[in-house]
């Protein structure tokens, strides 16, 4: 299955005791089906990955790709502080039938372009799966160039889609197009905040969470029929809300507050360190969407 259009990175859902929630999960996926997303992304930075054990991966994993049952691709977060414990969540990845793993540099103290590049041809060597080569910076604590992310492309044939997540996003893939054939699949992130402008510099789509993926997908789908204009007035739209959850420190809660509100989630729960909503964010949240229904009608948002 080709890696294209919307791909939403799914949250991890957690009851009230903070147990993985693998009944709201189910109804995560099946929401964002209905939405029209075209694949899923599991155990990403936005999933919480960071605060899960091995065995809760492999639980949410397991629990997202029997839900889904082949409809759509399935992409596997594996990044990893090593490259042999990148190589093992690849591996589980491609046993369990994802279509593809999503992997950030290994965040080190000394690393280098050539290390960078060690660690994604050893992947590929490693594990016989594509690699989704995600570059956002606060993970890694490494800037990769866009030269960099070209020479990975050439020299690891495996990993042929970039997830761009290192602002300002649209000057770099544009970089990047001029660096590399068509060939190469550039995702924007980011909660689509950049997303149009990713468009016009000539992204493919979007890898990312939002709790309403079909704008997104109304935004890549007109952009790419031709239709420029529609594209851009979807987008201007519903920027507001795509900057309103993408707030740095409380957009998972955010997004989860929404999910909640689909009637998704059973509870808007984070695990700790990371805060909970206060009630001036909730409050405003409510302001927000409360003017969007009223401008717009939420059942011709899009």
């Amino acid at each position: 299955m080709a890696i294209e259009g919307v791909y939403s990175v799914l949250p991890t859902p957690f009851d009230a005791a903070g147990v993985v929630d693998r009944a709201s999960l189910g109804r995560v996926v099946e929401g964002l089906l209905a939405a029209g997303v075209q694949g899923f992304t599991a155990l990403g930075v936005t999933g919480e990955v960071a605060r899960l054990t091995d065995d809760e991966r492999a639980l949410v994993l397991d629990t997202v790709l029997e839900q889904v049952a082949g409809r759509v691709p399935v992409v596997s977060g594996a990044t990893a502080g090593g490259s042999h414990a990148c190589i093992q969540y690849a591996e589980r990845a491609r046993a369990a039938g994802c279509a593809a793993v999503m992997v950030s540099p290994p965040r080190l103290a000394k690393l280098n372009s050539a290390a960078v590049v060690a660690h994604f041809r050893a992947l590929a060597e490693g594990v016989d799966i594509p690699i989704v080569v995600q570059d956002f910076p606060p993970i890694s604590g490494y800037t990769m160039e866009a030269e960099l992310l070209a020479r990975i492309a050439r020299e690891v044939p495996a990993a042929q889609t970039i997830k761009l997540e290192d602002p300002p996003t649209p000057r770099k893939i544009a970089a990047l197009r001029r660096l590399c054939d068509a060939q190469l699949k550039i995702f924007g992130g980011l909660g689509g905040t950049f997303l149009l402008e990713e468009l016009f510099a000539g992204g493919d789509g979007a890898m990312t969470g939002f709790a309403y993926p079909e704008i997104l997908r109304a935004i890549v789908t007109a952009f790419h029929g031709g239709r420029l204009d529609q594209a851009a007035d979807v987008f201007y739209r519903y920027a507001p809300l795509m900057r309103f959850e993408f707030q740095e420190g409380i957009g998972i809660a955010i997004r989860k507050e929404i999910m909640r509100r689909r009637g998704w989630l059973a509870t808007a729960t984070v695990r700790p360190p990371a805060p909970a909503l206060d009630a001036g964010t909730v409050a405003q949240l409510d302001r927000l969407l409360s003017w969007l229904k009223a401008t717009y009608r939420e059942d011709a948002w899009i």
